[in-house]
């Protein structure tokens, strides 16, 4: 039998795998931004382009407009932004959320007894485990998916239970010219029912499909406030690719789909009891660790309503 001979000094190239070794484009800041220093608060990075700690505000004190508009400007720099040791109270939690729009109501999600129809609770143990292990930007079958959203850790499992967020915009930068020029232009269907259908009886699911059509949305969105764009598909909401044939919209989502794969793009949160999470869900993809079961993990999440992609 003949053995395969490798030449050595010829690279082995496999054109049919889309995602490859090399140096890859990082930008935290859409170009042409300067990088200003921040004045009333310390940032601590997690990573190169996405993440980072905020040290010296205490969200149980008063937000200034002057602090609000500094935390905004980290927002977009950023992406998501973290804060350790707030010990804050579900109402405060929602005070700091509404300092950026209109509170959203979760259409799938039951509203814990005694408290605001505006918080989600995530409450996990050893009788029900974490679904949310896929990524997605929040609610994007909505015709306004969420602006951004504020997520507050209650209790903590003894290991596991990491964030994981993905900088959408550096998805985008780093897609093949030809992958750009195809997709730009394009829209895709976003529906709850793959994610929330289980949720609900046959009926019930008729009644809410009514409520809420698949709508369209942009395959790459432009940011709203940095003009950067994003890749705006996700395997929890995105079923389809307008205009296309069904098995090439599969295709090209798929590999869409894979591209916040890769660990450059990413940072990972270890949360640690009353640790919050303020990310922005036009520029960002998350996907929540579901390695902590039987352990138990709490938190609640309040969300910001947002404006149409375009």
């Amino acid at each position: 039998m003949s053995k395969l001979r490798i030449d050595p000094t010829r690279p082995l190239k496999f054109e049919n795998r889309d995602i490859h070794e090399g140096p890859r484009i990082l930008r935290r800041l859409p170009e042409g931004v300067e990088e200003i220093p921040y004045s009333l608060f310390d940032v601590k990075p997690l990573s190169p382009i996405i993440g980072a700690e905020i040290v010296g505000v205490d969200l149980r004190e008063t937000i200034t407009p002057e602090l609000q508009a500094e935390l905004n400007r980290a927002l977009l720099e950023w992406k998501v932004l973290f804060f350790r040791d707030q010990q804050i109270t579900s109402e405060q939690q929602l005070a700091f959320a509404k300092l950026w729009g209109e509170l959203e109501v979760h259409p799938f999600y039951e509203v814990e007894k005694g408290q605001s129809e505006e918080i989600v609770r995530f409450a996990r143990d050893n009788k029900k485990a974490g679904s949310e292990n896929v990524w997605h930007a929040d609610v994007t079958f909505r015709v306004n998916p969420a602006k951004a959203a504020v997520l507050r850790m209650i209790e903590v499992p003894p290991v596991g239970g990491d964030t994981i967020w993905a900088d959408m915009g550096a998805t985008y930068d780093n897609l093949p010219e030809e992958v750009k020029e195809r997709i730009n232009g394009l829209t895709a269907l976003h529906d709850f029912t793959p994610a929330f259908s289980h949720l609900m009886t046959l009926e019930e699911l008729a009644v809410k499909q009514a409520e809420f059509p698949a709508v369209e949305h942009p395959v790459v969105r432009t940011h709203p406030e940095t003009g950067r764009k994003t890749l705006f598909v996700n395997p929890s909401f995105t079923t389809q690719i307008v205009g296309l044939d069904p098995d090439e919209s599969e295709k090209l989502l798929q590999f869409l789909f894979r591209q916040a794969h890769v660990p450059e793009y990413q940072v990972r949160f270890h949360w640690e009891p009353n640790s919050i999470a303020f990310w922005d869900n036009r520029a960002t993809q998350h996907y929540a660790v579901s390695d902590y079961y039987p352990y138990p993990r709490k938190a609640e999440r309040v969300a910001i309503v947002g404006d149409r992609p375009y």
